[in-house]
C-alpha cells in the first residue's frame, strides 16, 4: 500500500470533519433588518412620548417607525391588490394609518412594530427550514483528493469529480463522492445518510456515499456517480422541489382567505358606518372597527398547513426518504391499503449464493466447491456468475486462474482450472447425456439435490469436474432483513394486510409471501395487470400505496394514490414516476414516513384549532366589550407566531425517532 494511503490526517482533522450547520444570519433577511430598525426607533420615541416631550422630538421618530416597519408589507399588499387580491398585510398597514389619523400615534406605531416583528420571525422560521434542506449540501466536503494515473495527488473541488475518478479518503475526512471502495478498510459513519447509529465497516467492493465521515482507516474510492447525481444532491433537489409546492389544504385555505378577507372588510365597514349613523363617537367607533379588522385577520389560519408538512419533508429527507411535495406528504397519511412488489422491494434484487452442496464421493468441501465454481465463472458477466464470484470473495477464498473459458447461452460456462475441466450451469443441460435415473432405479443425486433446492425457491446450479457432477449450489434473491417487520407495521398502519403484486411465478411468490406474513398474493402479473390490481383496490374505496422499483412497476406507481420507489437499484422511470423515493432501500422507513405524515396532519389540525380559538375569542371580546388595540394586535400576532412555531416541531432531531417508536408500540 502506498504511503498516500497511510499518511495520517492533520491533527484535529477528525474533529473538524464535523461540518457545521449552515444557518442564515438573522440580519441578512430584509424583514429582520426593517423590523429591528422599526423596533429601535420605537424604543427611542416611546420614553419621549410618555414623558411629555415636545411633539417635534418623538413625531419624526414615530413617522420613521411607520415607514421602516410598514413600507414592505404595504408595498406587498398594493401589489396583491393590483392582482385583485386583498392581502392581510395591507389591512394591517391601513389599520395603523387609521390609528395615527385619529391621534393614536403610539397605538399605530405599536401595531407596525408588532406586525413587522411577526413578519421577521416568520421569515426567520422559513429561512431555518430552508437551511435544514440546504445544509445537506454541507455534508459533502468542498474538496477531494484525486489520484492521478501516475500516482500523484491533486486537490480538486468535489463538484469537479467525474465518474471513473479515483479519490483518496484519509482518516477523519468526509467522502467527496458516491462510489465504491477499491482499496483499504475503514469504518464509515453513515448516520447523515442512513440514520444508522453505528459506523459501518467498509472494504473493497463496498459502496460509500458523499458526505459520510470516514473513520480510522484510509480508502481509495472509485467515483460511480456524478456529484450532481449523488444521494445528497438528490435529497436537496427533491426537498427543495417539495418546498415550492402547496398541499391541497393550503390551497383551499388561500381560497377561503380571499372570501374571508372580503367579508371581514365588509364587516369592518359595517362596524364603522352603522354606529355613526346612530350617533356614535367617531374616535371610539373607528378604534373598534380597526381592532375588529386586525383580530379577525386569518394570518394564523393560513400558516396552519405548510410549516408542519415542510418540516416533515425535511425530517424524512434527513433519514433517506425523499418526499417530492407537500401534497405527497399529506397524501401519505391517508393511505389505507398497501401493494408491495417482490423483487428489489421485499428482496434485495441481487442474486446471492444461499446453498453449497458438494455431492457424496466428490471429495470436495463447500469451500473447495465454491472456489472451483468461482474460478470458472470469473470471466463471465452473467448475474448468477457474479453471485458465485461474490460469494467466494466474501468468504476470502483465493480464486485460481482459469483458461480456455467458453460460455454457452442457456447452458452455462466451462473453463480449465488447475488442469480440470470445470463446468457450471443448468442441471438439466449439464446432466443431459447422463442418466437421470441410475441403474438401481434411484434418481441421480445431483438431480435430487437440484430438485430440492428449486422446490425451496432457489435457482439450482450444477458443477461438474471433467464431466462428473461434483456439487450443486442454490442461488436466490435474498429477502431483506426488515421485510417481515415492515410488512407487519404497514398492516397495522393501514388496517389491512399488504398485497403482494409481482411478475414472478406463483410458487416463488407464495413462498416469499409466507415468510413475510402476506396472504393476498397476485403473481405472474404484467405491468397492466398490476395497474388493474391497484384499480381494483381503489374501486373498493381504498387509498393505495404502491412500493416498487422496476420499469414494470412504473404504471402501478402512477396509478396509485401514492407511489414509493426503492432508490438504490430503482429504474429511472420508477424514480421519476414515484411520489417518494427510499434512497437507501431501507424498508423500515416506509411505515415511519407514513406515521410522520399523520403526525404532521395532526399538527395542522392543532394549528387550525389554535387559530380559530384566538380569532373567535378576540372577535367576541371586541364586539361584546372594549378590546384595546395593542392587546388585539398582540393576540393576533401571538397566535400567528404560536402556529408557526408549532408547525416547526417536526424539524427536531428526535421527531423521526419518536414517530418510529410509536409504530413499534
Amino acid at each position: 500500500m502506498s504511503s498516500t494511503l497511510t499518511r495520517p490526517a492533520p491533527t484535529g482533522a477528525v474533529r473538524e470533519a464535523v461540518v457545521p450547520r449552515r444557518r442564515t444570519r438573522v440580519f441578512t433577511l430584509p424583514e429582520a433588518r426593517w423590523a429591528a430598525t422599526a423596533l429601535a426607533l420605537f424604543l427611542i420615541a416611546l420614553p419621549l412620548y410618555l414623558t411629555g416631550a415636545p411633539a417635534w422630538s418623538w413625531g419624526p421618530l414615530f413617522a420613521a417607525v411607520y415607514v421602516t416597519g410598514g413600507w414592505e408589507p404595504g408595498w406587498a399588499g398594493l401589489r396583491a391588490l393590483k392582482e385583485k387580491t386583498l392581502d392581510v398585510d395591507l389591512l394591517m398597514v391601513v389599520a395603523a394609518l387609521g390609528a395615527a389619523a385619529i391621534g393614536q400615534v403610539l397605538d399605530g406605531a405599536l401595531l407596525i412594530v408588532i406586525f413587522a416583528t411577526s413578519g421577521a420571525l416568520e421569515a426567520i422560521a422559513t429561512a431555518r427550514t430552508a437551511d435544514s434542506v440546504r445544509g445537506l449540501l454541507d455534508l459533502a466536503p468542498p474538496t477531494a483528493t484525486r489520484l492521478m494515473d501516475d500516482g500523484d495527488e491533486e486537490t480538486v473541488p468535489s463538484g469537479q469529480l467525474h465518474v471513473g475518478d479515483t479519490i483518496l479518503v484519509r482518516p477523519g475526512e468526509r467522502i467527496g463522492a458516491d462510489g465504491r471502495v477499491l482499496d483499504g478498510a475503514s469504518e464509515v459513519d453513515q448516520a447523515t445518510i442512513t440514520g444508522e447509529p453505528l459506523p459501518v465497516a467498509k472494504e473493497p467492493g463496498d459502496e460509500v456515499f458523499a458526505g459520510t465521515l470516514n473513520g480510522t482507516g484510509a480508502l481509495r474510492v472509485k467515483v460511480e456517480r456524478d456529484p450532481s447525481d449523488s444521494v445528497i444532491a438528490r435529497i436537496v433537489a427533491l426537498v427543495e422541489e417539495a418546498s415550492e409546492t402547496k398541499a391541497p389544504t393550503q390551497l383551499f385555505i388561500e381560497k377561503v382567505e380571499q372570501r374571508y378577507s372580503l367579508g371581514m372588510v365588509a364587516a369592518t365597514v359595517a362596524l364603522f358606518v352603522l354606529p355613526l349613523l346612530f350617533g356614535a363617537d367617531l374616535r371610539s367607533t373607528l378604534l373598534r372597527a380597526m381592532t375588529f379588522m386586525i383580530v379577525a385577520s386569518p394570518c394564523a389560519v393560513v400558516l396552519a398547513t405548510m410549516p408542519p408538512l415542510l418540516s416533515a419533508i425535511a425530517t424524512a429527507g434527513r433519514h433517506g426518504v425523499l418526499v417530492k411535495s407537500a401534497v405527497v406528504m399529506e397524501r401519505l397519511g391517508q393511505v389505507d391499503a398497501v401493494a408491495l412488489d417482490k423483487t428489489g422491494t421485499l428482496t434485495e434484487g441481487t442474486p446471492r449464493v444461499t446453498d453449497i452442496r458438494p455431492l457424496a464421493g466428490s471429495g470436495l468441501s463447500e469451500q473447495e466447491l465454491l472456489r472451483l465454481a468461482a474460478a470458472a465463472e470469473h470471466p463471465s458477466e452473467h448475474p448468477l456468475a457474479r453471485a458465485v464470484v461474490d460469494a467466494a470473495r466474501t468468504r476470502g477464498l483465493d480464486i485460481p486462474p482459469a483458461d480456455d473459458f467458453v460460455s454457452a447461452p442457456g447452458t452455462g460456462v466451462a473453463a480449465t482450472v488447475a488442469g480440470r475441466t470445470i463446468a457450471v450451469g443448468s442441471p438439466a443441460r449439464l446432466l443431459d447425456g447422463s442418466p437421470a435415473v441410475l441403474v438401481d432405479g434411484s434418481t441421480h443425486p445431483a438431480a435430487t439435490v437440484a430438485a430440492g433446492l428449486e422446490e425451496e425457491g432457489r435457482t439450482a446450479v450444477l458443477i461438474t469436474a471433467d464431466g462428473t457432477p461434483v456439487g450443486v449450489m442454490g442461488i436466490a434473491d435474498r429477502l431483506r432483513e426488515e421485510a417481515a417487520a415492515t410488512t407487519a407495521a404497514l398492516g397495522r398502519l393501514s388496517g389491512t394486510a399488504p398485497v403482494l403484486v409481482t411478475g414472478d411465478n406463483p410458487r416463488a411468490a407464495a413462498r416469499l409471501a409466507a415468510e413475510v406474513g402476506i396472504t393476498d398474493v397476485r403473481a405472474g402479473l404484467l405491468p397492466h395487470d398490476k395497474v388493474a390490481a391497484v384499480q381494483e383496490l381503489e374501486q373498493a374505496g381504498r387509498k393505495v400505496l404502491v412500493v416498487g422499483d422496476g420499469v414494470n412497476d412504473a404504471p402501478a406507481l402512477a396509478a396509485a394514490h401514492t407511489g414509493i420507489a426503492m432508490g438504490r437499484a430503482g429504474s429511472d422511470l420508477a424514480l421519476e414516476t414515484a411520489d417518494a423515493v427510499v434512497v437507501r432501500d431501507e424498508l423500515a422507513t416506509i411505515p415511519t414516513v407514513i406515521a410522520l405524515s399523520r403526525r404532521a396532519r395532526r399538527l395542522v389540525v392543532q394549528n387550525l384549532v389554535i387559530a380559530a380559538v384566538f380569532i373567535t375569542g378576540l372577535v367576541l371580546w371586541d364586539l361584546a366589550g372594549t378590546l384595546p388595540l395593542p392587546l388585539g394586535v398582540a393576540g393576533h400576532e401571538g397566535s400567528t407566531v404560536i402556529v408557526g412555531l408549532n408547525g416547526l416541531r417536526l424539524l427536531a432531531d428526535g421527531a423521526w425517532r419518536r414517530v418510529r417508536g410509536g409504530i413499534d408500540q
